[in-house]
């Protein structure tokens, strides 16, 4: 029942055109979907940053595949691991980040707590932290929903996420 949403492809073309795209969580089910939409828009290089081999792996493959002009650096690491992903950053220089590393399974992390602070939570800041230190100039935080009255686990650790990325902006 809501109005579509109009995108100006030729304004969002011209952002990533010849630019550096970081994608934390590259390989997720939200992440594979980004590296897709990102690389028709012919980013002179798409950095992708996973936690899982097999997925990182069956995207970077489909991209070279489908986008041969494109540079693909595919990464594998964890968001979480600050010192992983300040080196990514240093050596990649990504202009612009979409930051969609997170645990999302509700019923999961009702029972993983932890792991929802550590990559949803740190994994955030740490990512939020390095685009800060390299002067990315637009960072794209993909959160959802079940953040705005959080009412699990997995909503009040994307509530704080938001968070983490909204007071850097203010910061910054």
């Amino acid at each position: 029942g809501r109005d579509p949403v109009r995108l100006d492809l030729q304004a969002i073309h011209a952002e990533m055109s010849g630019r550096c795209v970081l994608i934390s969580g590259g390989g997720g089910s939200i992440g594979t979907e980004l590296c897709r939409q990102v690389a028709r828009l012919h980013p002179a290089r798409l950095v992708l940053l996973d936690n899982s081999e097999f997925n990182l792996f069956r995207i970077e493959n489909e991209l070279r595949q489908n986008f041969p002009g494109t540079e693909i650096h595919a990464a594998l690491g964890d968001v979480a691991d600050a010192a992983t992903v300040e080196h990514l950053f240093e050596t990649q220089q990504p202009d612009i980040v979409y930051h969609a590393a997170a645990y999302k399974h509700v019923p999961m992390l009702e029972e993983h707590a932890a792991q929802a602070v550590r990559v949803n939570m740190g994994g955030t800041k740490s990512v939020v932290d390095a685009a800060i230190e390299c002067g990315v100039e637009r960072f794209v935080l993909v959160s959802t929903d079940k953040a705005v009255r959080p009412s699990s686990v997995m909503g009040a650790s994307k509530r704080v996420a938001e968070m983490i990325v909204a007071e850097a902006a203010q910061r910054t």
